[in-house]
């Protein structure tokens, strides 16, 4: 059985479209519209994308957000470190067999594997920013 957990598209999103409105203020509201999420949803990823520093929001009934810094500044590693979303590989959580050399060994060998796989995945998201994300959109949507 999979999970899967949208936290940092989510995100991801969010500062895409305060990328490409760069210098307008958005509301909530208009960032749920654009990702099709529940609102309380966006709000708490605009809430941690607030407390990285990655963006400015204003409380209230005429409440905004914006980036904090320029786009070409804040990269999508940023984004997935402020997500708090959980690594893209994990080890099963299922008791060791004791009588099975690969249930016995197996999480301890996977461990350095998915280790490097972790690292190569954040390293190639620090090279992209939310410039090069907005770039792309905007020659997609031509």
């Amino acid at each position: 059985m999979s999970v899967k957990n949208v936290q940092f598209t989510v995100a991801a999103h969010i500062m895409a479209a305060l990328g490409f409105f760069h210098g307008n203020e958005l509301s909530s509201a208009t960032l749920a519209e654009s990702v099709n999420a529940d609102p309380s949803f966006v709000r708490k990823s605009l809430s941690k994308l607030s407390k990285a520093g990655l963006v400015v929001t204003k409380r209230g009934k005429s409440g905004a957000s914006v980036l904090a810094r320029p786009p070409r500044q804040i990269t999508l590693l940023d984004i997935y470190r402020a997500s708090t979303a959980q690594p893209a590989f994990a080890i099963h959580s299922y008791p060791v067999e004791k009588k099975c050399p690969i249930s016995r060994n197996l999480k301890e060998c996977m461990s350095g594997v998915l280790s490097q796989a972790q690292e190569s995945f954040e390293k190639s998201l620090s090279k992209t920013t939310v410039a090069d994300l907005v770039r792309q959109i905007r020659e997609k949507a031509q």
